[in-house]
């Protein structure tokens, strides 16, 4: 089927606002044939990159066939897709409108054709993320809103939204939750001085921090207590790096490349420790670690690494696409320290590589031209997303996704006891 265009007089179902553009998730023929837009959600973040107000809704089509319109009003084309056409479509009663959602919609058709989906598999969701989101589903169903969180319970955009829509209020110091409130500390751990704080306010608190994080936070207290200098491998603001650096503030230092490595000072370089986020990608701590060995060669480290399982998971599945793809889509928020490692990894693979909240974020040049494109999510991405990437990308035509599967995960965090069912 061709990917042509047209424009003629236009009609939409519902009323449109003024200064809006509507974008199909359906284009409905005057005989009543529908015709799907999955790619909706493609032409909907071009259209805000140009600055539009935006909604969804079915737009009145002409004659069914290669040319599709939404005429007058907008612009609209049919693409090859599995199954059949489907339909790109936009439309506004503005002129400036009217030129955005034609802007968009050629862009999109301009970026369709057949491609491949390498899937990687460990991603999205890990033990940690679903145990913490979990945590504050339970405390509200169970206590009622509100349900106060420190900071972000993940770092994911989505999953915040989602959380605040049932009644969770994120807050960034305890300062904002009234005494005697529901408190559930964020899946990336606090520092002694806000436990200690929560303990003074009589917050009635549940922990949600990862497992991997506490055994962290143990061995910095185990490493200071024997009297070592404990070098932190980590990015500087963190919020994991901030509560482990808490643990033992006075015997901590922070330190982020091997340059920093090579050049620290500490009061005995016999008794040096070292520690690491959980979400740093592993080749580059590695090359830390061995700057810090070649400065201290009597440093000491945890029994196992601290780079958790699924953030070394997700990194080898990245690996495993990065040289098979034009592009590799992770989905993941900005703030996101295991979303932005996978990103560098690809492109240290040789892959250019986006980093996508959502599927709006794809932009039409980025995937003209990529007959491959690699697609994974970071720890604390909603698998519903990557869904959506690949049901998006199909609008645009064929799909063939191959999943690629490196690891198979199989573990499970128990529930702390205060939100565990009776």
């Amino acid at each position: 089927m061709s990917t042509t265009s047209h424009t003629d007089t236009a009609h939409t179902c519902g009323p449109l606002d003024p200064g809006t553009v509507r974008v199909a998730d359906t284009l409905l023929h005057g005989d009543g044939i529908r015709i799907a837009c999955p790619a909706a959600v493609l032409v909907e973040g071009e259209a805000r990159r140009h600055g539009a107000i935006t909604d969804r809704g079915t737009l009145m089509a002409g004659t069914p066939g290669p040319e599709a319109v939404t005429p007058g009003t907008g612009h609209a084309a049919l693409v090859p897709a599995t199954g059949g056409g489907a339909g790109i479509a936009a439309a506004a009663t503005d002129e400036h409108g009217r030129a955005v959602a034609r802007a968009a919609v050629d862009a999109w058709t301009a970026a369709a054709g057949p491609r491949t989906v390498l899937l990687a598999a460990p991603r999205s969701f890990c033990a940690g993320v679903e145990r913490a989101v979990e945590i504050v589903e339970r405390a509200l169903a169970q206590r009622g809103a509100p349900v106060h969180v420190r900071k972000q319970i993940v770092h994911n955009s989505h999953v915040v939204a989602e959380l605040e829509e049932r009644g969770a209020v994120f807050v960034d110091e305890l300062d904002a939750v009234p005494d005697g409130a529901t408190l559930v500390f964020s899946a990336h751990g606090v520092s002694p001085a806000v436990r200690e704080e929560a303990d003074r306010r009589g917050l009635d608190v549940i922990d949600a921090t990862c497992p991997l994080v506490t055994k962290v936070h143990t061995e910095a207290r185990r490493f200071a207590d024997r009297g070592d200098t404990v070098v932190l491998v980590g990015h500087a603001g963190h919020e994991e790096v901030e509560g482990t650096l808490g643990e033992a503030p006075g015997r901590t230092v922070l330190v982020e490349t091997p340059e920093e490595a090579a050049r620290l000072e500490v009061q005995d370089p016999d008794r040096v420790s070292y520690l690491t986020q959980t979400t740093l990608a592993v080749d580059e701590t590695e090359e830390v670690v061995d700057a810090l060995r070649a400065r201290f060669p009597k440093l000491r480290g945890p029994g196992s690494d601290d780079i958790c399982y699924a953030t070394t998971n997700r990194q080898d599945a990245v690996r495993a696409i990065g040289e098979s793809s034009d592009l590799v889509l992770v989905v993941g928020s900005a703030n996101s320290s295991n979303s932005l490692r996978l990103v560098e990894l690809a492109e240290r693979c040789g892959t250019p590589a986006r980093l996508i909240d959502d599927a709006r974020d794809i932009r039409p040049d980025w995937v003209r031209g990529a007959g491959t494109i690699g697609l994974t999510a970071g720890a604390s991405a909603p698998p519903h997303l990557v869904e959506e990437v690949i049901d998006a990308l199909a609008g645009l035509g064929p799909v063939t996704v191959t999943e690629r599967e490196t690891a198979r995960e199989t573990v499970h965090f128990s529930l702390p006891v205060p939100v565990r069912s009776p």
